[in-house]
């Protein structure tokens, strides 16, 4: 796919930027001024899945589909705006369930196309590893270049982030991504879905007692792995067939799971700013960042390598659309400085895979 080309115009934002989120199973709208203040953001986390154990793209599609025009509205309300005083609309374009990103980018390109208005195509990656970079979100600014730990239910990567657009992918999971492992585990133990916060939860009744494995530990490299942990948890699990768990073995299980997840980050992290060592500070993003032990664990790593972690709030570390209008922003404001906008990416389809390194090609002329 080629991004829509760049045309000379040193017009500035004039307006706030309306979007959208509709990637996964979160529905989610927020506006934003051009200077990143937050005029209003609303989530709708969808119902249905469940009974599934995860996400069902066809539900979650059909959801976005139903939730959409109610969520916009209400959001321009909120934010006191009629939907002329927009100046822009942004949505997640990939990467992400292809059902929900045809419906949310859908709906974001007919109402740019209604308002005569540009729309900008986010990727939903980029937008996750730009979110502490929202002014005043957090204490101290995070000047570029910086390294991103991103992990959530589909995501498990270590990225170095130079710049807008500019991105280098330093390890990846080989196999399930950390939310994903979480989710999993909590159903071995019985828990429902999304499992990861009730996880967390039932460990805090526990102790780190079990001996478990830690893949990949003090290998070379920035990657991760999480099948061996996952079957080592089953492997715990097995005398006791189809018997419910005893709370008490559940929750040390839980928490020796989650701590030998969070000494896998910390290891993987060590590598990852041995690669990139000139990295001014050490971000995180995604929902599994917005778990308490692995948040400690971040600060700590950090602080031993003389860096801050900082990490945006639990709300704006799941997907939200608060990110996605603030990616808007630092493309349209870095493309305003190259005395460049974009005409418009309506012509951008949607991806379930959108690769980070592509996100360049915006700014080459």
């Amino acid at each position: 796919m080629t991004l829509a080309p760049m045309t000379p115009n040193k017009t500035p934002l004039t307006g706030p930027v309306l979007a959208i989120e509709s990637s996964c199973d979160e529905t989610a709208c927020a506006i934003l001024t051009p200077d990143g203040t937050i005029l209003a953001q609303r989530v709708v986390s969808q119902e249905g899945h469940a009974d599934f154990g995860g996400v069902v793209p066809e539900i979650a599609a059909r959801a976005h589909l139903s939730l959409l025009p109610h969520l916009v509205s209400a959001t321009l309300a909120e934010a006191h705006l009629a939907p002329s005083a927009l100046a822009l609309i942004a949505a997640s374009t990939g990467p992400g369930l292809i059902g929900g990103l045809i419906v949310g980018s859908s709906f974001a390109k007919g109402l740019a196309l209604a308002l005569n208005i540009p729309f900008i195509a986010v990727n939903h990656v980029e937008a996750h590893a730009l979110t502490a970079r929202i002014p005043h979100l957090l204490p101290y600014e995070v000047p570029f270049p910086y390294l991103l730990l991103l992990v959530s239910g589909g995501h498990c990567q270590c990225i170095a982030v130079e710049d807008i657009g500019v991105y280098r992918k330093l390890g990846g999971t080989l196999d399930d991504a950390v939310g994903e492992t979480f989710d999993k585990v909590a159903k071995m133990l019985g828990l429902g879905w999304p499992g990861g916060p009730m996880l967390e939860k039932l460990a805090q009744e526990g102790h780190a007692s079990i001996p478990l494995p830690r893949p990949l530990l003090q290998r070379e490299g920035c990657d991760f792995s999480f099948s061996g942990l996952k079957t080592a948890i089953a492997q715990k699990l097995m005398p006791y067939g189809q018997e419910p768990l005893p709370r008490p073995f559940a929750a040390d299980l839980a928490a020796s799971f989650q701590q030998a997840v969070a000494d896998i980050i910390a290891d993987r992290i060590t590598h990852a700013l041995n690669k990139m060592p000139q990295a001014k500070v050490l971000v995180a993003a995604g929902g599994v960042a917005a778990n308490h032990l692995i948040r400690t664990t971040l600060e700590k790593t950090a602080d031993q390598h003389g860096l801050r972690a900082l990490i945006p709030p639990p709300r704006l570390c799941t997907d939200n659309a608060v990110m996605v209008a603030w990616a808007a922003l630092e493309t349209w404001h870095k493309a305003s400085q190259h005395h460049q906008t974009p005409f418009t990416d309506i012509a951008t389809r949607p991806r379930p895979r959108w690769p980070l390194e592509e996100m360049a090609q915006r700014f080459t002329l």
